[in-house]
């Protein structure tokens, strides 16, 4: 009996671009039950401290590291009228540039990418985040989906950039 075998698919830069604008276009449009769908059931969202970018969840201090049941409940709230920190919503834009493909290996591939995202809240001045994403990328039967999302900010002082109640 033969066993059957999987074909590793390799994505392109031009389609790894194409799924982050859709992903972009997604939370700046608050979308986040299907930007939810594109995450693989072990997902994960972390942005770390800006004193330890490359950091491990596990053993440092986060600012964000949440699995994929975290990143429900924290669409799940994000979305109630009763969370006053976005009711309204904030108007957000997000501008996705220098995507390069790092590594490439059966199913998954490491991508980087810088973004400026854009906070326009009532009544408070522009917020402006600035950073690259790093993202696992899986190839799955149902086209592209993230299994790591990393936000690496800028900043040097996170306090000045207000409350982030939005998904960066």
């Amino acid at each position: 009996m033969e066993m059957a075998t999987t074909t590793p698919t390799m994505l392109t830069r031009s389609e790894v671009e194409d799924f982050l604008f859709y992903e972009a276009d997604l939370l700046d449009t608050w979308q986040l039950d299907t930007w939810f769908t594109l995450l693989t059931p072990d997902a994960e969202y972390l942005v770390p401290s800006n004193d330890c970018l490359d950091g491990d969840h596990r053993s440092s201090l986060f600012t964000i590291a949440d699995n994929a049941e975290r990143i429900r409940q924290r669409i799940i709230r994000i979305n109630d009228t009763n969370c006053h920190a976005e009711f309204p919503k904030s108007r957000t834009r997000r501008l996705i540039t220098n995507v390069r493909l790092l590594e490439q290996r059966e199913n998954e591939t490491v991508v980087s990418a810088n973004f400026v995202c854009y906070r326009y809240r009532r009544y408070e001045r522009i917020r402006e985040y600035v950073g690259q994403y790093r993202y696992v990328l899986r190839s799955t039967a149902q086209g592209i989906r993230i299994r790591e999302r990393r936000v690496l900010l800028d900043a040097h002082e996170l306090g000045s950039l207000g409350s982030v109640s939005f998904i960066l």
